[in-house]
C-alpha cells in the first residue's frame, strides 16, 4: 500500500489519498494540455437533455384495517436508472497480472508461482474498431504489469494489451478483442456540470466479485486541484469532486451523468477516519485528449527541458544562502539540481544550483506549478524565457523546447 499525504495548505483536516486499486494485500493507495474536444454528441449536436427529477406515481390509495394509508406506488421512468442501464455493460474489470519471484528466481509458469494477480481495477469501453475495442483506465491500474486481462460484467475474461500510458493525469488506453465487446460508452462535457447535479460512479469496489456496482451521488465540487505523487514526478491533477461512494477497484471506472453519459473517470479518495465521501475523478474533458494521444503515439508528447529539480521550500535556510546564495527573502522557487547532457537545458546554459523563478514572465513557487506551466502553456519547438537566481544574481535564459 503506498499513501498520498494532501498538503496542509491545500485544506483544513490532514487526509490521505488513496488511489482506488485492490490487490491481495490490501488497497493500494494511490494529471495535462486539454486539446480538441470531441464529446459524443446526440444527432442534433447537442447532449441529450437532463431529466429534471424523479417521479413516483401514487396509486389506487385505500386505507388498510388499522386506519393507515396504504398507498400502491408505480415508478415512473428513472433518469439516472436509464442511464445505468445504457453504459453498465461498457464498464469492465481490469486485471493486473505479474510474475511472482521467490529469491532470485523469478517464475513463468502460474504452477509454479508465475503471473498471479496483484491487483484489480475498472475500465471504460471508449471506441470499437475493426478487431479492436479499447478501454481507458487509470495508469496506476496497470502500472508494473507483466500481463492485463479485462473481466466482463458476465464473468469472462478475455487479454488485453497496453497501448499507452501517462502517469502524470494517472491515465492508460488499453485494447482487446472486439468480438467480446457489447456496448461502448459515451462522453459528455464535464465543464457542464453543476454543483448538486446528480451523478453515479460504476465500478468493482474490492475486486471483482462485486463487479458492476453502483453508487449514487452529486457533484460536490468542480475544478478541485490535489497534488498527487507519480512516477514521473509531483503534479496537480484537476479533478470532479463527488460524493458518491468510490472504494478500492473503482479505479478507472465511470463518473456518468444523468443522460449515461461519461463526465469523469473515478481515480481517488480521501481516506481518514471521519472524512466520508470525499471522492474524486479525472474530468472527461481533461481524459478524451489524452485518450486522443495515448491511440495515437502510445504516450503524451510534452515539452522537454532535460533537468532534475527539486522544490526550494523543501531545503533548509543555510543551503539556500550558503549554497545556493540566494537572498534571506528568496523562500520559493525550483532548484535545478542536475543538467542531462545534449538537452534543451545545456544548449541552453543552464547549470545546476540554478534557482527557477519565473517562465515567461509567469512565477512559479514549486516543481508542479514550473511543470503544469510547461506541460499546459509551452509547446515543443518553441522558446521560452526563464528567469532564475545563479549564486545569488539575478538573471534569465531563454531556450527552445524540444521533445523527449
Amino acid at each position: 500500500m503506498y499513501e498520498q499525504e494532501l498538503k496542509k495548505e491545500k485544506r483544513q483536516k490532514k487526509g490521505r489519498l488513496q488511489p482506488l486499486f485492490t490487490s491481495f494485500t490490501g488497497a493500494i493507495v494511490g494529471g495535462a494540455t486539454v486539446l480538441y474536444l470531441s464529446p459524443f454528441l446526440g444527432a442534433n449536436g447537442e447532449l441529450p437533455t437532463m431529466d429534471k427529477g424523479n417521479a413516483a406515481v401514487m396509486q389506487n390509495n385505500k386505507a388498510d384495517q388499522s386506519g393507515l394509508n396504504v398507498q400502491q406506488t408505480a415508478a415512473a421512468p428513472n433518469s439516472m436508472v436509464n442511464a445505468i442501464s445504457k453504459i453498465n455493460e461498457a464498464v469492465v474489470g481490469v486485471v493486473n497480472l505479474q510474475k511472482q519471484q521467490t529469491g532470485f528466481f523469478q517464475f513463468d509458469d502460474p504452477a509454479q508461482g508465475g503471473e498471479q494477480e496483484a491487483g484489480t481495477g475498472s475500465g471504460v469501453v471508449f471506441k470499437k474498431s475493426g478487431n479492436h475495442a479499447f478501454i481507458v483506465t487509470n495508469n496506476h491500474v496497470v502500472e508494473g504489469a507483466d500481463k492485463v486481462e479485462i473481466a466482463l460484467k458476465n464473468g469472462k475474461r478475455a487479454a488485453a494489451e497496453i497501448v499507452g500510458t501517462d502517469p502524470l493525469t494517472d491515465l492508460a488506453v488499453l485494447k482487446t478483442d472486439s468480438s467480446i465487446v457489447t456496448e461502448v460508452a459515451a462522453f459528455g462535457q464535464s465543464s457542464k456540470l453543476q454543483l448538486g447535479e446528480q451523478v453515479a460512479a460504476i465500478g468493482n469496489p474490492l475486486g471483482l466479485d462485486l463487479a458492476s456496482s453502483v453508487t449514487q451521488g452529486i457533484v460536490s465540487g468542480k475544478d478541485r486541484t490535489i497534488p498527487v505523487s507519480t512516477s514521473e514526478g509531483q503534479w496537480d491533477l484537476n479533478v470532479i469532486q463527488t460524493d458518491a461512494a468510490i472504494n478500492p477497484g473503482n479505479s478507472g471506472g465511470a463518473l456518468i451523468n444523468s443522460a449515461g453519459q461519461v463526465v469523469g473517470i473515478n481515480s481517488m479518495k480521501i481516506s481518514e477516519s471521519g472524512i466520508e465521501g470525499l471522492g474524486f475523478a479525472i474530468p472527461s474533458e481533461d481524459v478524451m485528449p489524452i485518450m486522443k494521444d495515448l491511440l495515437e503515439d502510445g504516450k503524451v508528447k510534452r515539452p522537454y527541458l532535460g533537468v532534475s529539480l527539486q522544490d526550494v521550500g523543501e531545503l533548509p535556510d543555510t543551503v539556500l544562502q550558503s549554497q545556493l546564495g540566494l537572498p534571506a527573502n528568496v523562500k520559493e522557487g525550483v532548484v535545478i539540481a542536475a543538467v542531462e547532457t545534449a538537452s534543451p537545458a545545456v544548449s541552453a546554459g543552464l547549470q545546476a544550483k540554478d534557482v527557477i523563478q519565473s517562465v515567461n514572465g509567469t512565477k512559479v513557487s514549486n516543481t508542479s506549478e514550473f511543470r503544469k506551466y510547461l506541460y499546459s502553456k509551452a509547446e515543443i519547438g518553441e522558446k521560452v524565457e526563464i528567469g532564475l537566481y545563479r549564486n545569488g544574481k539575478q538573471m534569465s535564459v531563454t531556450l527552445k523546447l524540444s521533445e523527449k
